[in-house]
């Protein structure tokens, strides 16, 4: 194992974690920098390997059905790991703000690669599941030195995606790449991973291609080999953000990471501190749920991780058997999005022994109350939700721990971090800081934040500045969401500025919406979206999908959210059921998809009304444009301009 430096052995702060604000002013108060003598992520994870170095850090099984018998690294054998890695990026020539990209599913390697190659330069997460087109647009914007992906491998088409991408970024010169096939049991497992190699090009244009496991096992382990990083130095790029254009690429600095990983041991405290205290992760590593959540806070404390399959919640099986899993690993607690719980619910506990498990962590998206309340009383675990953003690390605020939980409510700030709501003017300026209760937009301050995005015109309002008690001016990160907070120091989220339903100058609130429709017995999923309208400018639409033992007819569930909802503005003008609603690859449901299809159902209706025959109708997100609609009209596309005309979204006629 790596050597650690005798100023990181010291134990970990040793907060009783968070019940109340109070707790969190007293943290605050005997600790007032968390970050102290580290220098970055590396350090904070060599001091957590420090406390048990022969403790597990980290189980991995390939598939569902080999959960029972993982590959399993302890601390000792993970840090030195890492340090392989970021050794071996050196060698590769890369430099302290070089960029090392990544396009993988969830491997031990992917963890070695964010870790190792912080340590070494900036490391980029690029979402698997993206079309090469993007893929290429994203690493030409970042620019990166080194690309690693996955080899050729039957069943997974990251390798032909990857690979069509890395062609068309002309700053690549090493493209890596990581076989699943090495954790397969079975035994055609040599036959496969020969195929793999006779598959995989020596080059990609003017990058060279290699596989990854040599290079480590070639790299020093002991110690880095090169000058560790600073604080300041940039440790990682992710998109966020944005559902026109390109997403938004987040330059995060070692602070940013190393100060909120911190920030959410404290609130937890030694409850998910060291040997026995086991987390399981699913979410994708592309995200920073996982990476900082269920990976860099554990191994802070000196915890273990599993890893549940590439494929993580998505994986055939997993949610079924999910139960049996927390069982066998004796997980403590577990973080998801509110349609991972929604597919749990359909396969509840039966029997297993969950004695350990007590947590389930909720972020990304807002639970509805009805969900929390059937998955507590179906499982017994209890539900904290939290919010946070990239912008500022992960984690902002969480229900309490170790107190109360308000059952809708984000919870309490994080230590270390300020969040408030504000009053801002027409120009988007601080105005004054919100009263108690009353709705603002949220805006959070720490040593957590980002540094900015890594194109200027993206950092546009991005900043509010805030006069401290002394009149000194304060920067704090607007998040663009609208909350308010309580007398007891709970947040509650009510919407996000974008995703307002704006009816005639009437602003509705989705989540009321959504709300309602939860409470039906038959439904497990509603998102509520804005349907352009001639008039009113939007109204209200919902998709719902139903519990898997559920039926409801549409004019049901109508009569349902008009009973329920007592905003008459707000009342639904069409329900859709539909099999599934779409989600993005950590499970959030997807909205931008549903404002497409809302968008293409309107100019489909008015084609409909003058007769006009469509050749072609399609609402895109474009990179320049944002979203529109691209149509084509065979016969009276003239009228049907004209009427297209009365609507405020944008649109293309396409001759």
């Amino acid at each position: 194992m790596p050597q650690v430096a005798p100023s990181q052995t010291a134990q970990p702060h040793g907060f009783a974690g968070v019940r109340q604000l109070r707790d969190v002013l007293a943290i605050e108060a005997d600790v007032p920098d968390p970050v102290g003598v580290l220098r970055n992520t590396y350090e904070l994870l060599q001091r957590g390997a420090a406390l048990d170095p022969e403790a597990p850090a980290l189980s991995f099984f390939l598939r569902t059905e080999d959960q029972d018998r993982p590959f399993v690294w302890t601390h000792r054998e993970w840090m030195a790991r890492i340090t392989q890695a970021a050794n071996a990026f050196r060698q590769l020539g890369v430099e302290r703000d070089d960029v090392i990209a990544f396009i993988l599913p969830n491997l031990p390697e992917t963890h070695w690669t964010i870790w190792g190659g912080e340590a070494a330069g900036i490391v980029f997460a690029i979402n698997p599941l993206l079309e090469p087109a993007l893929m290429t647009e994203l690493m030409n914007a970042a620019r990166p030195k080194v690309l690693v992906t996955l080899a050729p491998t039957p069943g997974a088409d990251v390798w032909q995606k990857a690979s069509q991408a890395a062609r068309g970024v002309a700053s690549l010169r090493h493209v890596l790449t990581v076989s699943p096939l090495s954790y397969l049991r079975h035994p055609l497992a040599p036959v496969l991973r020969g195929i793999s190699r006779l598959k995989t090009p020596r080059r990609l244009a003017q990058a060279r291609v290699r596989p990854l496991a040599p290079l480590l096992d070639a790299a020093p382990a002991q110690a880095l080999a090169f000058a560790p990083p600073s604080l300041d130095d940039r440790a990682s790029y992710f998109c966020t953000g944005g559902t026109t254009g390109l997403p938004k690429i987040a330059v995060r600095t070692h602070r940013t990471e190393v100060a909120n990983a911190l920030e959410l041991a404290a609130t937890f405290g030694p409850e998910i501190e060291g040997r026995g205290r086991t987390l399981f992760c699913g979410l994708p590593l592309f995200h920073v749920n996982a990476q900082i959540g269920t990976g860099l806070t554990p191994w802070s404390v000196g915890a273990h991780v599993v890893l549940g399959t590439p494929q993580g919640y998505r994986a055939p099986g997993l949610i079924p058997r999910f139960w049996d899993i927390a069982a066998h690993h004796r997980i403590l607690f577990f973080s998801g999005v509110p349609t991972v719980y929604s597919a749990l619910l359909q396969h509840p506990p039966r029997g297993q022994d969950l004695s350990q498990l007590k947590y389930g962590v909720c972020g990304a998206a807002p639970m509805p109350v009805e969900l929390f309340h059937r998955f507590q009383q179906e499982t017994g675990v209890k539900i904290l939700e939290g919010y946070g953003l990239t912008e500022g690390g992960c984690v902002s605020s969480i229900n309490p721990p170790h107190g109360e939980v308000r059952l809708g409510s984000i919870g309490i700030r994080l230590p270390w971090q300020q969040m408030m709501a504000f009053v801002l003017d027409e120009q988007g300026r601080w105005q004054r800081d919100a009263a108690c209760d009353e709705v603002g937009v949220l805006g959070i301050r720490g040593p957590n934040l980002f540094e900015g995005y890594l194109h200027a015109s993206h950092n546009e309002g991005l900043w509010i500045e805030r006069p401290d008690a002394h009149g000194e001016m304060q920067r704090w990160l607007n998040t663009g969401d609208l909350g308010r907070q309580d007398a007891q120091g709970y947040f509650w989220l009510t919407g996000r500025k974008k995703e307002l339903i704006i009816r005639g100058g009437h602003n509705i609130d989705p989540k009321l919406i959504e709300e309602a429709l939860h409470a039906h017995p038959a439904v497990a999923l509603a998102a509520a979206v804005g349907r352009p309208d001639a008039h009113a400018g939007e109204v209200p639409v919902v998709y719902v999908q139903l519990r898997e033992d559920r039926t409801a007819t549409e004019a049901a569930l109508m009569q349902h959210a008009q009973a329920q909802v007592a905003e008459r503005a707000a009342w639904p003008r069409h329900i859709h059921v539909v099999e599934s609603l779409p989600t993005t690859a950590i499970g959030k449901i997807f909205k931008p998809a549903l404002t497409l299809r809302e968008l293409e159902s309107v100019v489909r209706e008015e084609a409909r009304a003058v007769g006009a025959e469509l050749a072609n109708c399609e609402a895109v997100q474009d990179p320049g444009a944002g979203i529109l609609v691209r149509w084509r009209a065979t016969e009276k596309g003239e009228e049907l301009g004209a009427r297209l005309a009365r609507y405020t979204f944008k649109q293309e006629r396409v001759d």
